[in-house]
C-alpha cells in the first residue's frame, strides 16, 4: 500500500501553538514547532481548518474556502508554512468540509435573500404540515436537523449546528464548486486531504422520517456517494494522493469500496465504531466502562475484512472530535506511561495508516474541567442543556461532559511547564488541565522512557519494518476479555502483539510466553523493563520470530 510506511500528525491549529500572543494558535505557531514535528518521524501535517469562519463549529463552518481566517494568519503564512515544511520532509493535508458551508457563506446569504440560483446549492424543503419540519432527522448536536427559514419560505437541512447548512449534491454546480476548492488548494502545494463527513453528501432519493434512530443510516453511505467522490478526485487532480474520509454512520463494505485502489475514490477511511464501545445502549452521552471484547472484535472485523477487500484503515484513538484516549481507555493517574504506550502500540502496529493527534505523543488527558463555563464547544454546551432539561443535576451534566466533551481534545498543545504550558504568553481562549506542570514536551523529551520516546520508536520501526507496513494480519487470544492480541507476518517474519487493557495482572490463555520463548520469539518492545510471567497492568509486549 502505498502509504503504509507513512505516520500523519494533525494539528488542531487553534491548540497547537500562538505565535502572536493573543491566545489562539496560528499558521505562524505551526511553523515555529516544524522541528518538533519533523522529530517525530513523521511524513505527513493534517491541519483542522484555518479558514474564513464565523468559528460556531471551531472553523467547521466555513464562510470562505480560499481565504485564511485572519484568527490564524495570512495567506503568506500559509505559503511559508508549505515551503518550510517541504524543506523537512513533511508535507501538508488540510481538511476540506465540502458536506456543509457556514451560513455566513455568501451562497446561503444570496439564497435566504430570494436568488433562487443559489437556493439551489442548498436543501429547501416544505414540512409535512404547519410549523413540523419535513422529517423527524436529528441533527449531530442535538434537536432536529432542519431549521424554518421564514424568508424563503422552507425548512433547509442541517445535519449539524443550525449555523451549516448541507449543500446539495445532486446540484452539478456544487460539485464543480467543490472541486474548483480542493483544486485550488492542491495547487497552493497541499498534498493531501481529509474531508470531512464526505459520506453524507449524497441524501436519500425519498425523505422519510426513521423509523429507529435519529436519520443517520437514511442519509449515511448515500445512493450516489461513490459516483461523487471518483468525479470529485477525477476533476480536483487528486487521483494517488494521501486522502482520508471521515466516514459517519459507515459499514466495512462501504469503507472497502472508498478505500480500495481501484475505485479511484480514496486512499483510506477513518471509522468510528472502535469508539463507541463505552456508549451505553449506544448513546455517547450515557456513560459505562469501555467494552473491552467489543472493541477486540471490531479491531478484528475492519482489520481483516479491509485486509480481505483491498481496502485500507486509518488508525487512530484520539482527534479533535474524541475524548483523550488514555483517559478513555487506559489510567491517567496510576498507570499514565504505561496505558498511553500501550494504546499506542495497540494501532501502530495494526495495518493501516497510523495519525497521532497532537499532545497525543505525550499522553495528554482530559480536560478535568468542573464547570459548564470552562467549556466553548457547541456541542458542548447543546448537551449540557439537554442533560439538565433531562433531570440531570450539573455534578450529574458535568460528569458526563468531562468524559465525552470534544473540548478534552481541543485543550492547548503542553509545551513546557511555564505559565499558560508554554502555548501563549497570554491566557489561552481555552484552559489547560493542571497536569501540565508534569506532561510536556520539554519533561518527555529529557526522558529516554517517556511516553513520547515510545511513539518516535513506533514511527521508526513502521518506516523499517515491511511486516508492519504490508504484512497480514489475524487475531489471537480472542476469548481472553482483557487482552487484545493479533499476529503480523509476512514471508517467513512473524510479529505477536499483545495489549493488556486491564489495571490489573492478566493471565494469556492461548499460550504462555515460555512457550513464545520455546517457538524461538523474543521480547522486541515492551512498556515494562523486563518481560514477567504474567500481563502487568496496560502492559505491552511485542515478540519477533
Amino acid at each position: 500500500m502505498k502509504f503504509s510506511a507513512d505516520t500523519v500528525y494533525q494539528i488542531y491549529p487553534r491548540s497547537f501553538k500562538d505565535s502572536n500572543g493573543d491566545g489562539i494558535g496560528d499558521i505562524r505557531g505551526i511553523i515555529d514547532k516544524l522541528d518538533y514535528i519533523a522529530s517525530l518521524g513523521v511524513r505527513y501535517i493534517w491541519s483542522t481548518p484555518f479558514f474564513v469562519s464565523p468559528q460556531r463549529d471551531n472553523g467547521y463552518d466555513i464562510a470562505d474556502y480560499k481565504k485564511i481566517d485572519p484568527t490564524f494568519g495570512t495567506m503568506a503564512d500559509f505559503d511559508e508554512l508549505i515551503k518550510r515544511a517541504n524543506e523537512k520532509g513533511l508535507k501538508i493535508m488540510l481538511d476540506m468540509v465540502l458536506c456543509h458551508t457556514s451560513s455566513a457563506h455568501e451562497w446561503f446569504q444570496k439564497a435566504i435573500n430570494g436568488d433562487e440560483h443559489f437556493q439551489r446549492y442548498y436543501i429547501f424543503r416544505d414540512g409535512r404540515a404547519a410549523g413540523e419540519p419535513p422529517t423527524n432527522w436529528q441533527c449531530a448536536f442535538g434537536g432536529s436537523a432542519w431549521e424554518w427559514q421564514p424568508q424563503v419560505g422552507k425548512w433547509y437541512l442541517h445535519l449539524h449546528d443550525v449555523s451549516q447548512p448541507d449543500l446539495d449534491w445532486t446540484n452539478p454546480e456544487v460539485r464543480k464548486e467543490m472541486a474548483d476548492v480542493v483544486k485550488f488548494w492542491r495547487e497552493k502545494g497541499v498534498m493531501g486531504f481529509r474531508f470531512d463527513v464526505i459520506n453524507l453528501i449524497s441524501k436519500p432519493e425519498v425523505f422519510e422520517d426513521d423509523t429507529k434512530g435519529l436519520g443517520r443510516k437514511l442519509f449515511a453511505d448515500g445512493p450516489h456517494v461513490h459516483e461523487y467522490l471518483r468525479e470529485l478526485v477525477k476533476n480536483a487532480g487528486i487521483d494517488g494522493m494521501i486522502t482520508v474520509g471521515e466516514m459517519a454512520s459507515t459499514n466495512l463494505e462501504n469503507c472497502i469500496r472508498y478505500s480500495n485502489p481501484d475505485n479511484h475514490e480514496l486512499s483510506m477511511s477513518f471509522s468510528f465504531h472502535h469508539l463507541k464501545v463505552d456508549y451505553k445502549d449506544g448513546d455517547k452521552w450515557a456513560l459505562m466502562d469501555a467494552d473491552i471484547p467489543a472493541l477486540k472484535k471490531l479491531f478484528e472485523d475492519w482489520q481483516v475484512g479491509m485486509s480481505e477487500g483491498g481496502g485500507w484503515n486509518a488508525l487512530f484513538w484520539c482527534n479533535h472530535d474524541q475524548p483523550r484516549a488514555v483517559s478513555r481507555f487506559g489510567d491517567d493517574e496510576k498507570f499514565h506511561a504505561e496505558s498511553a504506550k500501550m494504546l499506542a502500540a495497540t494501532i501502530h502496529l495494526m495495518r493501516g495508516t497510523p495519525y497521532i493527534y497532537q499532545g497525543e505523543e505525550l499522553g495528554m488527558t482530559n480536560a478535568k474541567f468542573t464547570s459548564i463555563n470552562q467549556y466553548r464547544d457547541v456541542e458542548s454546551l447543546n448537551y449540557y442543556k439537554i442533560l439538565r432539561d433531562s433531570g440531570k443535576t450539573d455534578a450529574e451534566a458535568i460528569k458526563i461532559l468531562g468524559e465525552r466533551s470534544r473540548d478534552n481534545s481541543r485543550t492547548p498543545m503542553q509545551w513546557n511547564a511555564e505559565k499558560f504550558a508554554g502555548f501563549s504568553t497570554a491566557e489561552a481562549w481555552i484552559s489547560s488541565p493542571d497536569n501540565f506542570k508534569r506532561i510536556n514536551v520539554e519533561m518527555e523529551e529529557r526522558d529516554e522512557n517517556s511516553v513520547l520516546a515510545f511513539y518516535k520508536m513506533l514511527v521508526k520501526f513502521r518506516k523499517e519494518n515491511p511486516i508492519v507496513q504490508d504484512g497480514d494480519i489475524s487475531f489471537i487470544e480472542r476469548e481472553n476479555p482483557a487482552v487484545i492480541a493479533y499476529r503480523r507476518t509476512l514471508g517467513n517474519e512473524t510479529l505477536i502483539v499483545i495489549c493488556n487493557f486491564k489495571g490489573v495482572e492478566t493471565s494469556l490463555q492461548e499460550k504462555s510466553f515460555d512457550e513464545y520463548a520455546a517457538e524461538g520469539y523474543k521480547k522486541i518492545i515492551g512498556n515494562y523493563a523486563e518481560i514477567s510471567k504474567e500481563l502487568r497492568p496496560f502492559e505491552v509486549v511485542v515478540l519477533q520470530k
